[in-house]
């Protein structure tokens, strides 16, 4: 357990506290504060935590970080002075912290509690994909070894320090997903959590607004691969059917370990078989070996998680037979799930997150399954120059899959007019401004057998028609 000293240890402070000062979680919300925690006082864009100080004290907190004199009635110690007189610290005291910015300290504490353990730590990165492959990869490895996995999707500057400090001694394993918006920040996760292995799920146009290009894109995914440490003890796992992934072999000294479905990659599948709402189905292929595996896993997409999971476990020795066992027993929870509406329908809820490659993956497990299937399809955002092809290839692939269309959102008249443009009957192709506008539409549209798939970008609110149908069909 993190001490008050391990803090001081991380700022290079000499200290003489006597007694053990126990630190029992870090929170960034005060309301998430527990006997002994630590809270963290950030700025964020609707609230700044230094507001809530005395709420995290009054909830049980012992120690708050702060970067600004607030006006608590709490004692303060200035990290920022040397030397400092601790003779008047007491165990159990409650105590602010000044520092000179409280997130720099977070990542300063969590880069100095990883280095205390020999844990060997698994980075995941990518467009899509990234939470499942990690989800997947812990849960596989789990069953060997005492593994700690970053929680949701706590996969920036400050989610991954956040998990890091969930490090203990018994922990063989930690696998982490790290996010990306701009060059530079992967760089920044992998100075403080230090992977020797590093998985690349695929490179798609997400948040190329704010990336720049799917160049800029490809440069940020590189840093993890950079950050790996040379073979034997740094392993790359890429994606041998993403060019981009690929050529990120060039980029690393560490040992490189390719998946597929091209019998050049390391470990690749083939004869890939959906089974639509029970899993799939596929062979897996390594050096001489062949393996029939079936796991609980949704849409053809989802064997690209798998070889990831498999390709992890391999390197670190697990057999075959622990590892087919991992996969077919998982509880790996994907973020898609299904409803049944009281008219018979069947909704697939692929509602938290959209990109072009995202979507075109929710597409094919519609096609996999019975019924009449609707698309319903909010805009995909953040696309930047990106926009107007990935919604013409959403558009043709829809009007390839659905027997309906129901489109939310201005981006996706694009979508519209490419289904248009592909031959899709236009007395099946529907548009609406708004989810309550599409909801109303397909309360009276929908009937019992069919399959409809609803997806969008988180904002625009799509989850708002599968609590309408839900409700009210």
């Amino acid at each position: 357990m993190l001490t008050l000293g391990d803090i001081f240890n991380a700022f290079g402070i000499e200290h003489s506290l006597s007694g053990s000062f126990p630190i029992s979680e870090f929170v960034i919300d005060s309301r998430r504060a527990s006997t002994n925690s630590l809270f963290i006082a950030l700025p964020g864009e609707h609230v700044n935590g230094h507001d809530y100080v005395l709420d995290a004290f009054n909830r049980g907190s012992t120690y708050a970080i702060i970067d600004k004199k607030i006006e608590t009635g709490i004692d303060l110690l200035d990290l920022r002075t040397h030397p400092m007189d601790f003779s008047q610290i007491t165990e159990g005291q409650p105590l602010c912290l000044l520092v000179d910015n409280s997130l720099i300290a977070l990542q300063k504490i969590a880069s100095y509690w990883r280095k205390k353990f020999n844990t060997r730590v698994v980075g995941i990165t990518g467009s899509v994909g990234k939470s499942s492959t990690k989800d997947l990869i812990a849960s596989v490895l789990s069953r060997r070894f005492i593994t700690l996995k970053s929680q949701g999707n706590m996969n920036n500057e400050i989610g991954l320090p956040l998990s890091i400090l969930n490090l203990r001694p018994e922990h063989e394993f930690a696998v982490l997903e790290m996010g990306f918006y701009v060059p530079g920040e992967i760089k920044l996760l992998c100075d403080i959590a230090k992977p020797q292995i590093g998985v690349i799920t695929n490179i798609d146009v997400v948040h190329a607004e704010r990336a720049g290009s799917q160049e800029a894109i490809v440069r940020g995914k590189t840093e993890l691969v950079q950050a790996l440490p040379p073979a034997p003890n740094g392993v790359a796992i890429l994606n041998y059917d993403d060019p981009f992934v690929k050529n990120m072999a060039a980029s690393t000294k560490a040992k490189i370990f390719y998946y597929g479905f091209s019998p050049k990659a390391d470990l690749w599948a083939d004869e890939i078989e959906g089974l639509g709402l029970e899993g799939i189905r596929c062979q897996l292929h390594y050096k001489a070996e062949k393996l029939l595996v079936k796991a609980p896993l949704i849409g053809r997409h989802s064997v690209y998680t798998l070889l990831r999971a498999a390709s992890v476990a391999l390197i670190e020795g697990m057999s075959w037979e622990w590892i087919i066992y991992a996969l077919q027993s998982s509880k790996v929870q994907l973020r898609l799930s299904t409803v049944k509406t009281t008219n018979g329908a069947l909704l697939i809820d692929d509602t938290y997150n959209a990109s072009p490659a995202s979507t075109l993956a929710a597409l094919n497990l519609l096609n996999d399954l019975e019924g009449r299937k609707v698309a319903v399809l909010g805009d995909m955002l953040e696309l930047g120059p990106y926009e107007k092809q990935g919604h013409e290839k959403v558009g043709i692939r829809a009007a390839e899959v659905a027997d309906e269309i129901v489109l939310v959102g201005e981006c996706s008249k694009i979508a519209l007019d490419a289904a248009k443009n592909a031959g899709f009957n236009t007395h099946k192709l529907h548009w609406f401004q708004t989810p309550e506008e599409a909801a109303e539409f397909l309360q009276n549209s929908l009937k019992e057998g069919d399959t409809t798939l609803v997806k969008g970008s988180h904002s625009m609110h799509m989850d708002r028609i599968v609590s309408a149908l839900e409700e009210k069909c």
